[in-house]
């Protein structure tokens, strides 16, 4: 039971958009991995941001920044994901630093100009990357994938006990 202390719950949007994430990453990548596309992806995804031509969507953001970033105070970030729409987006741009200038400058002008996003994408990408701190997490939404051991997904028309349900009723137009 010691786990459940350590895990902290996290908010259920975020957990959705980790999973979201999770499959364009590997969407792009492909089977077998292309490292090449996945590369490709990120580097146009960046010059549209480094342009201000801003996609109003978390995962592309966080699609775009996830490799770029690292996070400094990863137990204030996970607390930050208890909430979607909370607001200070500063604690979180306090939070999160880039290696590279470029992407500590762009980092910078998205928090100044579409703070909300930016932290929405800081957060998912930082679930994204740290999945150990909160997947475990009694309350986490699961998706259920469609039933694969239903057999009867055929569409052979209706089954013999729908039919006998109709031969049963008598028609009142039939008298």
């Amino acid at each position: 039971m010691q786990d459940s202390k350590i895990l902290k719950r996290v908010d259920d949007e975020f957990s959705f958009q980790v999973r979201e994430l999770t499959d364009q990453i590997k969407g792009i990548l492909g089977d077998p991995p292309n490292q090449k596309n996945y590369d490709m992806m990120v580097k146009a995804l960046l010059a549209e941001y480094r342009k201000n031509e801003i996609v109003e969507d978390v995962n592309l953001l966080s699609f775009a920044l996830v490799d770029h970033l690292t996070f400094d105070k990863s137990g204030k970030l996970l607390t930050s994901a208890k909430k979607y729409n909370a607001s200070h987006p500063a604690e979180v741009a306090g939070m999160v630093s880039c290696a590279k200038h470029e992407y500590s400058t762009l980092l910078t002008h998205l928090f100044a100009t579409h703070p909300d996003l930016t932290r929405k994408a800081v957060i998912v990408a930082f679930l994204y990357q740290h999945p150990e701190l909160w997947v475990g997490q009694d309350a986490a939404p699961v998706v259920e994938d469609e039933d694969e051991d239903d057999d009867n997904d055929d569409d052979n028309g209706p089954t013999e006990d729908v039919i006998d349900l109709f031969d049963e009723a008598q028609d009142p137009h039939e008298q």
